[in-house]
């Protein structure tokens, strides 16, 4: 009964968020799931379905991380097999590319179409070929990153793979590409009809990567997901991904998604904004959070976002994010500290009836202050009077009084607001 490990979308190599320990973490996810997945459990051989690196370049201790893996493999006699994505693959009038280079190095096989775009059986010697039959009784055939072409290159594929040799019992093709249905926020993803054609020519299982969600359809197409999340959307809670664990019998395909090999936790937190509140007080409260998180086990080395939704009534900028940030990364004792500050201020509209004659300049003018101020937690209960102050300290001003005069103003109509706010109230 043939077993092999699913992988897909190890992105070695990623750098979002500055992070070097964050970089590592990729390479750590995907050292132990093969570690857990393949290397213990031995299985037959190893699918990497595109996107090994994260970028085209690869830095030296990058490509160390892919060898350091793959050699691992190579010891206990587990062939790798894989395909470019869309983040590594070779570019167009190239001859060369860093899986290629891992090819030379019998790391791993890189299946895909000649430059005739036809399938070829993989040629140890030339290190090159379409499609190889394994001892273990499965077919594997391999394709490249099509991109909007994908339909098309289907097209053309599905008649080679009728022409080709007869095989083993098992056919197995991977596929860097994403099936309709199955994620938001990505356009360009195929029909299942788009795939039809390749159960037609004898495909029977059909490894996908790309999408960083785990799915399957029709118990023949199956993508696993990344290994490690790439963005905090991608946190296991909400977005199931991992590496599938295949066992091709008799009666089908049993294909177990698993996760729980390293990976760095995410917790994703949520304030709302209250509009009665000050700056200060909206700071304490998202410090209130991150410690109550903290003292839960939550944040700690952790990948941490807080999401500060809602109305607030003071000026956006009258709370320092970056400085609030720092404060709760220091506070989390996270390994990366994220905050989304997603405010909308309170706009208050003085009503105006249409059937009452219009205003004067100077009442619509007191009517814009009023509202600007009662929009502020800080002056809302005093906006009417100070509408009237502010009213007189535009006029000193078009009077042409002197700067210190006109601050020497604002200065007790704010001590006066002050001391009205500190009168107590009367029952």
């Amino acid at each position: 009964m043939p077993r092999f490990l699913h992988v897909a979308d190890v992105h070695l190599g990623y750098t979002k968020y500055d992070s070097p320990e964050r970089t590592k973490d990729f390479f750590h996810a995907f050292s132990d799931a093969l570690e857990r997945y393949a290397i213990e459990p031995q299985v037959d051989f190893v699918l990497i379905v595109g996107d090994l690196f994260e970028h085209r370049q690869v830095l030296p201790a990058i490509l160390n991380q892919a060898q350091l893996c793959l050699r691992r493999l190579q010891e206990v006699g587990i062939p790798v097999l894989a395909i470019e994505g869309n983040h590594d693959y070779c570019l167009y009038g190239t001859n060369t590319s860093w899986l290629r280079y891992l090819a030379s190095w019998d790391l791993l096989m890189l299946l895909e179409p000649d430059e005739n775009e036809q399938l070829m059986p993989w040629d140890p010697d030339t290190k090159r070929g379409g499609y190889i039959d394994l001892d273990c009784g499965v077919r594997v055939i391999g394709s490249r990153w099509y991109g909007a072409a994908a339909p098309q290159a289907i097209q053309s594929l599905a008649p080679l793979i009728e022409k080709l040799p007869s095989g083993p019992d098992h056919t197995v093709m991977m596929f860097h590409h994403g099936l309709e249905g199955h994620v938001s926020r990505y356009s360009g993803a195929l029909r299942y009809q788009d795939f039809a054609p390749l159960l037609t020519a004898g495909v029977d299982y059909l490894a996908l990567g790309h999408i960083h969600r785990s799915y399957s359809a029709e118990s023949w197409i199956f993508n696993p997901g990344s290994i490690e999340a790439n963005s905090v959307i991608e946190n296991q809670d909400q977005n199931p991904r991992g590496v599938f664990l295949v066992n091709l019998t008799k009666k089908g395909i049993k294909a177990d998604l698993k996760s729980d090999y390293y990976q760095r936790h995410i917790e994703r937190l949520n304030l709302k904004a209250d509009p009665k509140q000050t700056a200060a007080e909206l700071e304490a409260a998202a410090i209130t959070t991150i410690e109550t998180a903290y003292k839960n086990g939550k944040t700690e080395d952790a990948i941490v976002e807080l999401k500060i939704q809602g109305t607030i009534g003071f000026e956006r900028s009258d709370l320092n994010v970056k400085e609030l940030r720092t404060q709760l990364h220091t506070l989390s004792k996270a390994l990366i500290m994220l905050i989304k500050y997603e405010v909308t201020g309170v706009e208050y509209h003085s009503y105006i009836s249409d059937q009452e004659e219009l205003p004067s300049r100077h009442d619509i003018e007191r009517l814009v202050f009023t509202d600007l101020l009662a929009a502020n937690a800080h002056y809302r209960d005093q906006a009417e009077s100070l509408s009237s102050g502010l009213m007189d300290l535009k006029d000193r001003l078009l009077k042409q009084q002197t700067e210190p005069e006109l601050y020497q103003y604002a200065q007790e109509l704010l001590s006066a607001k002050s001391s009205e706010a500190d009168k107590p109230v009367q029952d």
